[in-house]
């Protein structure tokens, strides 16, 4: 994933996975408000508890909860009132706080239906993913087949996989809960970003045909089948399903990058720097789009246009390689030296495997003198290059390495 990956996207487990909270069908998420509301059956009558559930039912949230409490002072182990106070919280999408009410409801009376997928849910929505699992997995297995309860759950449970970043435990929780729900955009977008994410790249085709169906617009989708597009080593592809994802979405975040980004790839700087500008000018500090945009100034020899990119891409995210690497060799140019080398160092640092920064390394220690120096930047260039030399031979030819000279 060559773009993805100089993106640099975060791949914590929470809403970045690509709506990993989105995808939470409504039904679902109803049942965080609904289930515990029939819990009050079976309870003594108390005009105070009558006037809790009154006022919760008006929506009336902070009465509710004062009503509620107030009522606890008088019955202290009353599991509806944590109960209904932790579904208070949820409502208000405070879940965090949501959930210890919740657990003191289940401790007193673990019997309360619908309690568990609430306290589930209530760790799901806080992103806590793998607490969520510890109460869904049960809930799933013990779920009626062919049952709304069990549809429900295996989303869930493929959503929590997806948002751990477990995708080879996500797939087939998502791909069956697609199959019950086939007009669900984000369980396919989700279905889609897991194989991607895994490299199977084919896969991410046929959801992405799946998807057209549904919205042939999906500027999210676009880019999905781009990306896999570039995997397949298909470039013309991939940069026509960015085209189509910004005249989809032109405000959608990474996606004039990604266009720019291949574009740059196959040297045509002209139509790159004007999607590289246009990313900018929605996230002005999109370090990798003023990197390359200032790369492309130095090939079109304009440094002088490359420098306030490049001193900005490094304010915005120090560990860019390709950022010092260009500052080093216009200080360079210009007789910087001592800059030169400290950027050029840090970029050899950030990136040990590149060879063009050993490469130029060599070139500047040759430039001032340092032929001791120079010969072992150029030596590590010169190994860095045959080792991929060989690498490529292998993989073309995996067969060779396994037979035995005659």
């Amino acid at each position: 994933m060559r773009w993805r990956n100089l993106i640099a996207r975060k791949q914590e487990a929470t809403e970045h996975r690509c709506g990993c909270l989105r995808a939470l069908p409504g039904a679902a998420i109803f049942l965080l408000f609904a289930a515990v509301c029939a819990a009050g059956n079976g309870f003594a009558e108390d005009q105070s508890r009558e006037n809790a559930l009154a006022l919760e039912q008006q929506g009336k949230n902070t009465e509710a909860e004062a009503a509620w409490r107030s009522y606890l002072e008088a019955h202290p182990a009353s599991s509806e009132a944590y109960a209904h106070l932790g579904l208070l919280e949820a409502r208000q999408e405070r879940y965090g706080e949501a959930v210890p009410l919740y657990q003191k409801a289940i401790a007193l009376q673990p019997s309360i239906p619908g309690l568990r997928l609430n306290l589930g849910l209530a760790y799901f929505k806080s992103g806590q993913m793998k607490l969520a699992l510890g109460e869904f997995v049960p809930l799933l297995k013990a779920a009626p087949q062919s049952s709304p309860d069990r549809d429900r759950l295996t989303i869930l449970v493929g959503m929590c996989h997806y948002g751990m970043g477990e995708y080879t435990a996500a797939i087939p929780y998502l791909k069956t809960a697609s199959e019950l729900d086939p007009q669900n955009l984000q369980l396919l977008l989700a279905l889609a970003h897991s194989y991607l994410w895994l490299k199977r790249y084919q896969n991410v085709m046929d959801v992405y045909r799946q998807i057209l169906t549904l919205n042939a617009e999906s500027a999210e989708a676009d880019m999905l089948a781009g990306e896999a597009l570039d995997e397949l080593k298909d470039v013309p592809g991939a940069i026509e399903q960015f085209r189509a994802a910004v005249k989809a979405d032109p405000s959608m975040p990474e996606v004039h990058f990604g266009l720019g980004y291949l574009l740059y790839t196959q040297r045509r700087y002209a139509e790159a720097a004007p999607e590289l500008q246009a990313e900018i000018h929605n996230n002005p500090d999109h370090a990798q789009a003023l990197t390359y945009l200032a790369d492309i100034d130095m090939q079109l020899d304009h440094p002088d246009a490359a420098v306030p990119l490049l001193q900005k891409a490094i304010g915005a995210d120090p560990a860019i390689e390709l950022a010092h690497l260009d500052l080093g060799i216009i200080d360079a140019a210009a007789g910087n030296n001592e800059a030169a080398l400290r950027e050029m160092k840090t970029a050899e640092k950030l990136a040990p495997g590149d060879v063009n920064v050993h490469w130029r390394l060599g070139r500047f220690y040759r430039s001032v003198g340092n032929q001791q120096a120079a010969a072992a930047e150029l030596e590590k260039a010169r190994t860095l290059t045959q080792a991929a030399d060989t690498k490529l031979v292998d993989k073309m030819n995996p067969g060779a390495q396994k037979r035995q000279p005659q």
